[in-house]
């Protein structure tokens, strides 16, 4: 999987909420890193949603959050 580190991508991540579950409303740079570790066991949802989910856990587990610093 390709990670694009562009300013406007990154914003995605600061900016989108969670629209169900446990963590609804939660900012996605927020959710608990066991939270993407659930999803990448059970699937990542379509679409968007899924892809940035993906995109996150592969940030978080590769230590890059350093990246959203500026950001928030």
């Amino acid at each position: 999987m390709e990670v694009t580190f562009d300013k406007e991508h990154l914003l995605k991540f600061v900016q989108t909420t969670m629209p169900f579950g446990k963590y609804k409303g939660r900012l996605l740079i927020d959710l608990p890193d066991e939270y993407l570790v659930w999803f990448s066991q059970k699937g990542f949802p379509q679409g968007q949603l899924g892809r940035l989910l993906e995109e996150l856990a592969e940030i978080k587990l590769n230590g890059l959050e350093f990246l959203f610093k500026d950001l928030r």
